[in-house]
């Protein structure tokens, strides 16, 4: 087989188990707002991370870069804020 299909076979299979792993936690954090486990620092660094995956995919072409990396930020951006709300405006 080509190199390149193995190229694509791994980055796909990057982007499933990548989306994989995120998702869990975000659900779980918009199904009970339980933010309290989470460390506001890791999610916004994922979240800043997969923003340059973003950048790079567009630069170098690579959709499946770009996918996953649109989904993961999503995910974080959403348990981040629901981490800033519930650390900053419930007790309020």
């Amino acid at each position: 087989m080509d190199s390149q299909v193995w190229i694509m076979i791994f980055g796909y299979a990057a982007a499933l188990f990548m989306v994989l792993g995120y998702l869990p936690q975000a659900i779980y954090t918009i199904r009970t707002r339980d933010t309290d486990g989470i460390a506001m620092p890791t999610f916004l660094s994922m979240f800043l991370g997969s923003v340059f995956f973003i950048v790079q995919g567009f630069m170098l072409d690579n959709w499946p870069l770009v996918i996953t990396n649109l989904i993961t930020a999503t995910c974080s951006a959403i348990v981040f804020g629901i981490k800033i709300h519930n650390d900053y405006f419930r007790n309020e």
